[in-house]
């Protein structure tokens, strides 16, 4: 049965009361997230593991300095010594002694379509991962647990590609172009009048390329005088386009409704610094689904404090779009909420519909602004055709209009897909955090020695998994991320869950205690430091 159709348990009402998630009947449907805390032994083995290593580096950094081991990164000329250093060895050090030791598990080349298999061309090092030498052999078949392919539009499908085949020899392959000269072509128009009605928006913009949608166009919406509130997992294309608007960035805690209205609250009642003049805007950024925790936004509450303190919402759906709904139009849709209630629609077509590229959609009054002032419009060259049909015919499947339902089972495969893998994983004793519902599955590793032993142990039984770490998760929660797809079939998915069974007892990754987590009660915390 769909969902929202199952009955709900007294545990859950249980689950809510003590999460503070019911506010008033805001959420039309279950809400449940888990972000379960290790045990106390597993934190200090991290610690400890991360120490050690630290150690070591220190103590190869000396053998390099005196020559006892050779140094293989790029140093400084002995005719520069005197000069302001161009490689910091201190920065580096983390990339030199600890990266450097499963470095293996990162940049494979793939030589097939990033299916639901692929094939792997195999490399190997003779200098502890500095250096790779191809082998010549090709790892065939690999089950694909890391591609964002959602829904399973990476395909190669002779039938299924007949009209990005026939745009192709029409149109060639580039544009040449940007949009404001000559790069401006009818396939652009059809895509971003689908768009529009796809998301139920007065109208759409489409850009080549996924991270440029954010970074080139938050610039163009807000600049100085203004003030960001940032989710502090907000993907870095957020990140780096609220930088470069000169706009003034406060971060709130990860979907923490109190942290986001007390910034809301001072920022109305205190203005700007110094002169306290009333912020010219403010723009609230979040994404749909964060895509290292695999939590979905709470847009629910975040639009009620949206529309009480009278601020602007930019949504990034990059992995909500066609992942998650009913029907596939991301967390608008999820929430069963209207889209007049987001003020900026953002989302990319590199996952759901396996192209490339993004779109800003909305008002007809924000479309037309960014036609003229986006930097993206004026200086990037436009999208491809082919990318642009490709587009075309994934998202006509997902809406119906191409007389199958084959889109909208699709959707309902990815959700049952995604239940079944996440419930099989908590079943198994593995702490996964997120959404139920989330198709971004991470689960914990924690110690910086079972990343690598993790990932060569799954490709070995010829799975193909994303094992995270220290920077790019807090030093203490590295991580596999496995990406669930339409495209798996039952018995792939047994297959994984089985080596994961096995290779979580035989590493011991195991660590849930079942027992609810200290994460959620984040979302009621009200004493907290906030840094500017």
């Amino acid at each position: 049965a769909p969902f929202f159709m199952l009955p709900l348990s007294a545990n859950f009402f249980h689950w809510i009361y003590k999460n503070g998630i019911s506010n008033g009947g805001l959420y039309k449907r279950p809400f449940n997230e888990h972000f379960e805390q290790a045990p106390m032994y597993v934190a200090v083995f991290t610690y400890l593991g991360f120490g050690v290593g630290t150690l070591f580096g220190y103590l190869r950094d000396f053998m390099r300095a005196w020559g006892l081991e050779k140094c293989h990164l790029a140093t400084e000329r002995e005719e520069q010594k005197d000069f302001v250093p161009l490689y910091q060895d201190f920065e580096n050090f983390y990339t030199r002694n600890l990266y450097m030791r499963i470095r293996d598990n990162w940049n494979r080349p793939i030589c097939s379509v990033p299916g639901p298999q692929f094939d792997l061309m195999e490399r190997v090092t003779d200098d502890f991962n500095w250096t790779f030498r191809f082998t010549g052999r090709c790892i065939k078949d690999v089950i694909n647990m890391g591609s964002y392919n959602y829904l399973g539009f990476a395909e190669t499908d002779a039938n299924a590609l007949k009209t990005v085949a026939d745009v192709l020899q029409r149109y060639g392959t580039g544009v040449c172009s940007t949009r404001q000269e000559m790069g401006n072509i009818d396939k652009h128009v059809e895509l971003e009048n689908l768009v529009a009605r796809f998301l139920d928006v007065e109208a759409a913009m489409v850009f080549g390329m996924g991270f440029a949608t954010n970074s080139m166009n938050i610039p163009a919406l807000v600049g100085k005088g203004c003030l960001i509130l940032s989710d502090e997992l907000n993907h870095t294309s957020l990140v780096l386009g609220a930088r470069l608007s000169g706009a003034t960035i406060r971060v709130f805690k990860h979907n923490n409704m109190q942290s986001l209205e007390k910034l809301l609250r001072d920022a109305i009642a205190h203005g700007q610094p110094r002169s306290h003049r009333a912020w010219k805007k403010i723009l609230i950024l979040v994404e749909g689904i964060y895509s290292m925790e695999g939590s979905i936004v709470r847009l629910p509450e975040i639009v009620t404090l949206k529309k009480k303190y009278k601020a602007y919402l930019y949504l990034d759906e990059a992995h909500s779009i066609g992942a998650v709904g009913p029907t596939g139009r991301g967390v608008v849709e999820y929430f069963g909420m209207d889209p007049d209630d987001v003020d900026v629609l953002m989302g990319t077509f590199t996952k759901s519909f396996g192209a490339a590229g993004g779109y800003i959609a909305g008002k007809k009054e924000l479309v037309d602004f960014l036609r003229t002032h986006s930097h993206s419009a004026t200086y990037a060259t436009s999208m491809c055709p082919p990318v642009a049909e490709q587009i075309i015919r994934a998202m006509k499947c997902v809406m119906g209009l191409d007389g199958t339902t084959q889109g909208l089972q699709r959707v309902c495969q990815l959700s049952e897909n995604t239940r079944y893998f996440r419930q099989r994983l908590h079943e198994m004793g593995f702490i996964v955090y997120g959404n139920d519902d989330s198709p971004v599955v991470p689960l914990l590793l924690y110690m910086p020695g079972k990343i690598g032993a993790f990932a060569r142990r799954m490709l070995d039984k010829n799975i193909g998994v994303v094992v995270v770490g220290f920077p790019a998760t807090p030093i203490g929660e590295s991580r596999a991320r496995f990406c669930v797809s339409a495209a798996h079939t039952r018995e792939m998915l047994d297959t994984v869950l089985n080596a994961l069974d096995e290779l979580g007892d035989f590493l011991h990754l195991k660590y849930s205690r079942h027992s609810r987590s200290s994460h959620p009660e984040l979302y009621n915390e009200t004493s907290f430091e906030l840094e500017d």
